[in-house]
């Protein structure tokens, strides 16, 4: 008889500067994959197009307050003045139903989530091909003001100097070769043998009648 086995879920942290190109591979990567994304709790205002529950819980300052009083965040940080947070009980149950998840957060955040979750966690950040083209791609949004695109490039130089905290690098330069490697970067976090041995030992407990 063939034993069921779930294995937990993975926990994939997708970080980078703003600007280069995260959100839009870790949505790619979410549908292509199958992967669960993690919706996040922010006081920020909602961006056209965005909805509440799907792109993040829009929330305000004072209830999410009270989350951080009633310790509800495995992670939570304040980026560019608005508060994001991530449900511990959101997270847990996910892992044990074997669902991987998938993080758009910052390297704070991600910091927090290893350090919550260290052996479900795998992180991955997101490098801009130079700090040149990181500008010309936040300027060509269009969204935001000199000053703003000002204080997105000074974060940016302190967010890459957390590089040595993730497992993966993976640079932005080409769109559809960045994907690549970040779907390389899953489909691995997924075979390693860390995650599958439980499956090597079953078989040899089948094939000799006991534990090894």
């Amino acid at each position: 008889m063939t034993m069921k086995f779930v294995r937990r879920g993975i926990l994939l942290v997708v970080s980078s500067p703003s600007g280069a190109g995260k959100t839009t591979l870790a949505h790619r990567l979410a549908k292509n994959h199958n992967l669960h994304f993690s919706v996040s709790y922010t006081t920020r205002k909602p961006r056209a197009g965005e909805r509440d529950g799907t792109d993040y819980h829009f929330v305000s300052d004072e209830e999410f307050t009270r989350m951080v009083q009633g310790q509800q965040f495995a992670e939570w940080a304040v980026v560019h003045g608005n508060r994001y947070g991530t449900s511990i009980a959101t997270v847990n149950e996910a892992i044990e139903k074997g669902i991987d998840c998938l993080f758009d957060i910052d390297y704070q955040g991600g910091r927090q989530i290893r350090q919550q979750w260290p052996d479900d966690s795998v992180l991955c950040f997101i490098l801009p091909p130079s700090l040149a083209e990181l500008e010309r791609r936040l300027r060509s949004r269009g969204t935001e003001s000199p000053e703003a695109i000002g204080s997105r490039l000074a974060m940016a130089k302190k967010e890459l100097a957390h590089y040595k905290h993730y497992d993966f690098l993976v640079v932005n330069e080409e769109i559809e070769t960045a994907y690549g490697e970040l779907s390389a970067v899953y489909v691995s976090a997924c075979c390693a043998r860390t995650r599958n041995e439980h499956r090597a030992q079953m078989l040899l407990n089948e094939a000799f009648g006991h534990d090894l």
